[in-house]
């Protein structure tokens, strides 16, 4: 959501005492200040409140003068989703009763800082002038420390102070708590729910109110959702001895400045697999890179004393000029360079130790991804029984390497494909996906992994 953003002024007052917001939170960047939810309309505790991820990765619930909270629990997971629920009332007797964090279903019970508003104290969400942000900090001075990452069902409840179980529950095979609609809500004057579900009208109010939200910048609608988490690349699992690479794009586009003779820049994906069949999609932009999947118990990539760059034990994969990579050895040709913006597929048949690439559609070596143990046209073998990860890295140490991946989201770096290939589980491809394959996400690694 980088200088992206959703605003709206409520044009009434409903109650700025008693309230609830609630949100699913996937983090893209760490180590920023990062707003999600903020209301301003003067420079005053009374005209400006936030909510927060720090420099630090806590938590922070902040008005203008006053800090009121500061989780001491950090928020470093890029692979799964946050739910957050700010429920406050500042009409309670007991003070620490009146504003109430939740992350998971589970209440914040340990601050690094714990303040709390006086009794009756007003907060400047739904008041009528106040200007209201999702996914930017508003100040009075323009607009600032953007939202890294992805969004989902934000909602808010004007006139309650509402528990998680309004908006979550906890699912009763896995333990872990998921989205549900929201049940048993008054919205209140300016409640509102955010589905986020038409990527014409993201601002779009689903709670009936009508209280819909101006698209500011260039957000985009993801099928990755809390329901089903998608693949990206993981910022925290990243082979770095030289200059870092940096991800953006919801954590899809890798760009590597150059890794620097002697170092190494790979970074890997937040989802992998052990057993099923597994297709992903690359773009690649410019300079040598290598893709593939990686042993995850494998490191990263290397130079070699010779001055060439090569994957380290585990890889499996090409590079841009058509070489083929098998456990850390580079051999032969199997297709013609790359040119700019070619999209490469990848199929991993991880049950019958087998994959495949194909170029704009077409798999090289004559492939055929469904032959099963036979591997027609393979790229190579793989062992079995190992948990592989995606990895990108840069081939070139002095130049920039660009590449845009698309893991069912339906987007290379900003652009949206344009075929929108066949691949019949709701992902979003630019070709055909290989019957029998699926896209790294949490549905798919449950049902065939």
């Amino acid at each position: 959501m980088a200088n992206s953003y959703l605003t709206r002024t409520p044009s009434s007052t409903g109650n700025n005492q008693k309230f609830t917001i609630s949100c699913w939170l996937k983090r893209s960047g760490l180590g920023s200040q990062q707003i999600f939810a903020n209301a301003y309309n003067a420079q005053s505790d009374n005209g400006y409140l936030s909510a927060r991820l720090t420099t630090t990765d806590n938590f922070e619930l902040t008005s203008w003068q006053t800090t009121w909270k500061v989780s001491s629990q950090k928020f470093r997971d890029t692979s799964a989703w946050y739910h957050f629920v700010i429920a406050i009332d500042t009409t309670l007797a007991t003070a620490g009763d009146r504003i109430k964090i939740y992350v998971n279903g589970s209440q914040m019970t340990n601050f690094n800082t714990n303040n709390n508003p006086s009794q009756n104290h007003n907060f400047p969400f739904n008041t009528a002038s106040f200007v209201q942000d999702v996914g930017a900090n508003n100040y009075g001075s323009g607009r600032t420390q953007f939202w890294n990452g992805y969004i989902s069902h934000y909602a808010q409840v004007d006139g309650s102070q509402l528990t998680p179980t309004s908006f979550g529950e906890t699912d009763s095979t896995s333990g872990i708590w998921k989205f549900k609609s929201p049940s048993g809500v008054t919205w209140g004057t300016n409640g509102f729910h955010l589905k986020f579900e038409n990527s014409g009208a993201l601002g779009t109010d689903s709670s009936g109110n009508t209280n819909t939200f101006t698209v500011n910048g260039n957000l985009k609608q993801a099928v990755d959702t809390p329901s089903n988490v998608y693949a990206t690349l993981n910022p925290l699992d990243k082979s770095i001895t030289g200059t870092a690479p940096t991800l953006s794009n919801g954590n899809n586009t890798y760009t590597s400045s150059g890794a620097g003779v002697g170092n190494n820049n790979a970074v890997r994906g937040t989802l992998g697999a052990s057993s099923g069949k597994w297709y992903f999609e690359a773009k690649w932009v410019q300079t040598a890179t290598l893709w593939g999947m990686q042993d995850s118990e494998a490191s990263g990539l290397g130079w070699n004393s010779n001055g060439y760059w090569f994957p380290e034990a585990g890889g499996y994969g090409v590079d841009n000029g058509g070489s083929k990579t098998i456990n850390g050895s580079t051999t032969g040709s199997i297709f013609t360079a790359l040119s700019a913006n070619n999209i490469i597929g990848f199929a991993y048949d991880l049950d019958n130790g087998k994959f495949y690439v194909s170029v704009n559609g077409t798999f090289v070596t004559s492939g055929d991804p469904t032959s099963g143990a036979t591997g027609t046209g393979a790229i190579g073998d793989i062992p079995t029984g190992k948990f592989y990860l995606p990895i990108v890295g840069n081939g070139d140490y002095s130049n920039s390497s660009i590449t845009h991946f698309n893991f069912g989201n339906g987007f290379f770096g900003t652009t949206a494909i344009t075929s929108a290939g066949s691949n019949g589980n709701g992902s979003l491809f630019e070709y055909d996906v290989p019957s029998g394959y699926y896209a790294l996400n949490t549905k798919n690694i449950n049902t065939y992994g």
